[in-house]
This record gives structure tokens, sequence and C-alpha cells, in this order.
């Protein structure tokens, strides 16, 4: 699966996580689990997302980091 598809499917899940808290049916503890869960998947998301980016910059800029971003030691 691409870091694209993956992304979409973290995107998806996240919109049916939204329309089940939007829906008002979920218990207290079951909205906080899908609060929780959807932190997660977030934080997946901007991982992925960063990672993608980090490809194609290094794909466009010669010596792979663009201007004015030095690599870490």
């Amino acid at each position: 699966m691409s870091s694209i598809e993956r992304l979409d499917e973290m995107i998806s899940r996240l919109g049916r996580a939204a329309e089940q808290l939007r829906s008002g049916e979920l218990s207290p503890d079951a909205a906080a689990t899908v609060v929780e869960d959807c932190a997660a998947l977030a934080t997946q998301a901007a991982a992925e997302l960063e990672q993608l980016t980090r490809a194609e910059v290094s794909e466009t800029t010669p010596g792979g980091a663009p201007p004015g971003q030095d690599s870490l030691l």
C-alpha cells in the first residue's frame, strides 16, 4: 500500500469517527476511546505525511535537504 493510500485510509477512518462522535449515540466512555483513537491516528497520519514530504523533497532537491534545513547529528 502506498503512502497516499495509507493517508486516504486514515482520512476515511477519521471521517467515520467524526460521524460517530457527531451522532451523539456513543456513551461518554466510548466517545473518549474514539477521541483517543483519533489522536493516535492523527499522529500516524502526520508522520506518514512528513515521510512523504521528505521523500518528495529529496527527489527534487539536490543534496536532499531544502535550503536552510541542515541535518541533525
